[in-house]
């Protein structure tokens, strides 16, 4: 992010945390099923763990954590285990957070899991919808009355984000003046992307996407494997494509022409390639119980 301000959206997909009463702390999920017992605690075993210090309580709760968000797909999926944990935590012990506290105490996972996340994945998170964001700044929810189709590619390769927003920022370093400069062009594209997505205008969009790639593989957020993807997804219709996420693996979000998204979809698939459709805006965080 380096200041500038980013467009995001909540996606179809996403993280259940269901929480019940236990003895001690319980946290299932495939990962702790599949874990050593001397693995040590989860980020979001931590991350309850500390919202039950604060208020000087021992934690006595069982939370249940299914996703169909792979990890490291540049997808957002810790910051969505971590938003839905909180939550279910909040609701069942009638601490009642507020978005923004929400987001606040899901931080506390996501800097464990990546260094220095910048926030927009909690913020999407939370607050669903499209968003512009920009770090230290609430978000602003973009007003889109027409929904809009977007493909998302998985790579198949995992992506480290602490360890790209490293090589990015290498290159602030290097050459600070360049990389200032292509901060605030960055704003610039936001701001153009986001008129062109409320307007409707796909195509343009798709310019706009594609060349921010562009952008993103110069300043080291890409690599080979996700260059050929986006390059893939142009050849099979698509008008225009980019990595998601901090880049490095992950996935690519893509965009089709308005009635042929299965079309694209099949023709990536057949290259090995998983891909799925999701309609933005989608909504956040949502909790209910079950009596």
């Amino acid at each position: 992010m380096h200041g500038s301000v980013a467009l995001a959206a909540a996606i179809g997909r996403g993280t259940r945390v269901e929480a019940s009463r236990s003895a001690g702390l319980v946290v299932d999920t495939p990962l702790t099923r599949s874990r050593p017992p001397y693995g040590g605690m989860l980020p979001v075993e931590r991350v309850v763990r500390e919202m039950y210090r604060e208020r000087s309580v021992e934690p006595s709760v069982k939370l249940s954590i299914t996703s169909d968000l792979p990890t490291g797909a540049g997808l957002g999926s810790s910051a969505s285990t971590m938003v839905a944990a909180v939550s279910a935590v909040s609701r069942l012990e009638g601490w009642n957070l507020d978005g923004n506290s929400v987001a606040e105490t899901s931080m506390l996972g996501e800097r464990l899991v990546h260094g220095k996340p910048s926030g927009v994945d909690v913020a999407a998170s939370v607050f669903g919808g499209v968003l512009q964001f920009r770090v230290g700044a609430e978000p602003w929810q973009v007003p889109l009355e027409r929904p809009v189709k977007f493909l998302v590619v998985y790579s198949g390769r995992r992506r480290n984000t602490g360890r790209l927003v490293s090589k990015v920022s290498s290159m602030k370093g290097l050459y600070p003046s360049l990389f200032a400069k292509l901060c605030e062009s960055a704003t610039l594209v936001t701001e153009l992307a986001t008129s062109r997505l409320v307007e409707g205008r796909l195509e343009e969009l798709g310019k706009i996407m594609t060349y921010n790639h562009a952008v993103l593989a110069m300043v080291g957020a890409s690599n080979e494997q996700l260059d050929r993807l986006v390059d893939l997804c142009l050849q099979s219709g698509c008008l225009g494509a980019k990595l998601t996420g901090a880049g490095g693996g992950g996935s690519v979000l893509a965009l089709a022409p308005r009635g042929e998204e299965m079309a694209v979809i099949d023709r990536i698939s057949k290259r090995g390639f998983e891909a799925f459709v999701t309609d933005i805006p989608a909504g956040g965080v949502r909790v209910w119980t079950n009596e």
